[in-house]
């Protein structure tokens, strides 16, 4: 019985070692929880219900899907506070937010006819970036036709596009 319960656990604890860090702290907090309830119990009995809990949780969060968290929802203020920071000049900045307020509402996945995203371009590669990539790559774009937000903003309130 000792031989087998060697084995159990020294496989255990291989594949332990092996999970992410979250399993591992989920673990241990396990561990230490069973410990304190089973004080005074036969150690075979305890290693055993260790195991099984263990075991219990690494299936609960080995299922959870790894990218659950892949949809993100973006919220208007965190993509703002992240285009201010591209910006250092708050007035470029405003030119920049009346732009995108315009054109999409900070909407990452906005779309008019053949144009996507928070700045509206054209290309189906800016329409699968995430929002942060978006407002790189307007800002590039703004950057390389027009030199200023605020001259591209200048430019929108007479045409209507940028």
């Amino acid at each position: 019985m000792g031989q087998v319960m060697r084995k159990l656990s020294t496989g255990f604890i291989h594949r332990l070692l092996n999970t992410p860090k979250i399993t591992l702290n989920l673990a241990m907090y396990l561990v230490a929880s069973v410990r304190s309830m089973l004080v005074g119990e036969p150690l075979w009995r305890i290693a055993r219900k260790r195991c099984l809990v263990l075991l219990a949780a690494l299936c609960v969060v080995s299922t959870t899907p790894a990218n659950a968290t892949k949809a993100a929802t973006y919220s208007i203020d965190h993509l703002k506070l992240y285009a201010h920071s591209r910006l250092i000049d708050y007035e470029e900045f405003q030119c920049l937010n009346r732009i995108i307020t315009k054109e999409s509402r900070w909407s990452h996945s906005a779309r008019n006819g053949s144009h996507y995203g928070l700045g509206q371009m054209k290309s189906k590669h800016y329409r699968d970036l995430d929002a942060y990539r978006q407002i790189d790559a307007t800002i590039r774009y703004v950057h390389n036709r027009y030199k200023t937000m605020c001259k591209a903003w200048a430019f929108h309130q007479q045409r209507n596009y940028y």
